[in-house]
């Protein structure tokens, strides 16, 4: 009996000591993650989802997340092709498609990939004139996701998606546009008050020559003018005397005197 209490407290010691080498030993990963194993500094491979077991003091595991990470790139000062001073932010969209790439071969692959979407901003800008940057925002976030891509194929990551946010001009490059675009709305109104004078002179000159062409023509314009007055509602009517009238009564005046 007394061996037997003697003995309790290494039962005690053993049983804790199981414990703790279980929950060492015990992981479990998670749908979008995988555990890269590395056995006496060796990589095995990468594990999970799910429970496994790793050998104490022999296997260590570092997790990596598979999900889409939004990364938010910070605003960059550039000078673009044609000599103007931009402010731009962009967010980056990117996952993990090797998990052991990711761990083996860059230290920090999520300050990585920010640092190269900075460097390949500013790179892009200064590549592109204003009016590229302002009118062909797909084809600039095109070129950024294929060159951030590239470089980060080596690290095990996938950037599907790179978006420019916001541009920022200085104060009096947009006065200067404001100007442009006033001036343009300005020529515009001028080419189609022009157009529209240059119909109605034509639509003149058709109806001009229609009535030469004509006798009574001109007799029946007189006669529907004379109709919109009086719809004025005036109270004198003056109606002109056809031209052969009063040649004849000229001529006969003429004679009597």
């Amino acid at each position: 009996m007394e061996g037997l209490l003697t003995n309790i407290p290494i039962y005690i010691v053993a049983a804790l000591l199981l414990v703790w080498l279980l929950r060492a030993s015990l992981r479990i990963v998670k749908e979008y993650e995988r555990g890269v194993i590395f056995r006496l500094g060796r990589v095995t491979g990468a594990k999970g989802p799910g429970l496994f077991w790793l050998i104490p003091f022999i296997d260590q595991m570092r997790p990596v997340d598979l999900r889409v990470v939004t990364l938010d790139v910070p605003t960059q000062e550039a000078i673009t092709k044609d000599n103007v001073t931009v402010k731009v932010n962009a967010v980056c969209y990117f996952r993990v498609l090797s998990p052991e790439d990711a761990v083996i071969n860059v230290a920090n692959y999520l300050l990585a990939t920010q640092q190269i979407a900075q460097t390949t901003l500013r790179s892009v800008l200064g590549q592109s004139e204003l009016d590229e940057l302002l009118s062909e925002r797909d084809q600039i976030n095109q070129q950024l996701q294929q060159i951030i891509d590239e470089q980060t194929e080596p690290w095990g990551v996938k950037v599907s998606v790179v978006e420019v946010k916001d541009v920022e001009l200085p104060q009096s490059m947009q006065r200067a546009m404001a100007r442009q675009a006033e001036a343009e709305r300005e020529k515009r109104a001028k080419i189609i008050h022009a157009e529209g004078e240059l119909q109605a002179s034509q639509t003149l000159a058709g109806a001009a020559e229609v009535m030469s062409s004509q006798a009574g023509a001109l007799q029946l314009r007189y006669l529907q003018t004379l109709t919109e007055i009086s719809a004025e509602h005036n109270s004198t009517l003056v109606f002109p005397l056809p031209i052969e009238l009063m040649e004849a009564l000229m001529s006969r005046g003429g004679n009597g005197r």
